[in-house]
C-alpha cells in the first residue's frame, strides 16, 4: 500500500473530529535489521509510535527512539520523521514514567504482553483522557485458513477495563 493511502486510512480510522485523537502508526529509521545487511536492496527498520491527532488534523509533534540503532526521531505526521543527532535523551517518556499515571492492574497487564512503548502511551492516553470504549490489540495471530484470531484490551467506564478475544 502507498505511504499516502496508508496515512489516508490511518487518519480515516483514527480521526473523530472529536477535539484530539490517538494513533499508533510506523515510522522508518535509517537502520538495517542484521538480517537484511548483506541484501543488495536493503530494508530499513520500521518501528511503531503512538501519536496524538488534534482537531485540525495535525499530528503534534514527539521524540520517539527507534527500538534497534536507538536513535532519536522527531515525529512530524503519520509515518514521517526526521532524524535527529541523539541517542540518549532523557525526555523521552519511557515504561518506567508510565507505570506511575495508570493503575497497577493495567500495569501487570501490559507487562505481562511484552507490550511496546507505542502500546503503553496509547494505554496511558486512553486512561489519563477517558477514552472509555476504545480498545487497545494485545496480540493477534494469522491461522493457516486466513482468519485473524487474538486479544484486545478494552477500556470501559470509569477507569476499568477487560480482555476480549476475537
Amino acid at each position: 500500500m502507498k505511504l499516502v493511502k496508508q496515512k489516508r486510512l490511518l487518519r480515516e480510522i483514527s480521526f473523530s473530529g472529536d477535539k484530539l485523537e490517538g494513533v499508533k502508526h510506523l515510522v522508518q529509521c535509517h537502520c538495517i535489521l542484521p538480517q537484511f545487511k548483506e541484501s543488495s536492496d536493503p530494508v530499513f527498520h520500521k518501528f511503531v509510535v503512538f501519536s496524538i491527532i488534534d482537531d485540525s488534523d495535525t499530528v503534534q509533534p514527539k521524540f520517539a527512539q527507534c527500538n534497534n540503532c536507538g536513535i532519536v526521531h522527531k515525529v512530524t505526521d503519520i509515518c514521517k520523521s526526521e532524524l535527529t543527532n541523539k541517542e540518549d535523551a532523557k525526555f523521552i517518556p519511557n515504561i518506567d514514567d508510565i507505570k506511575f499515571s495508570i493503575p497497577a492492574d493495567l500495569t501487570k497487564l501490559l507487562e505481562s504482553y511484552q507490550s511496546d512503548i507505542a502500546t503503553w502511551e496509547q494505554a496511558e492516553w486512553i486512561y489519563l483522557t477517558k477514552r472509555w470504549d476504545q480498545w487497545i490489540t494485545l496480540a493477534k495471530e494469522e491461522s493457516e485458513d486466513g482468519d485473524v484470531h487474538g486479544k484486545r484490551l478494552i477500556f470501559t467506564d470509569d477507569g476499568r477495563f477487560r480482555i476480549e478475544a476475537f
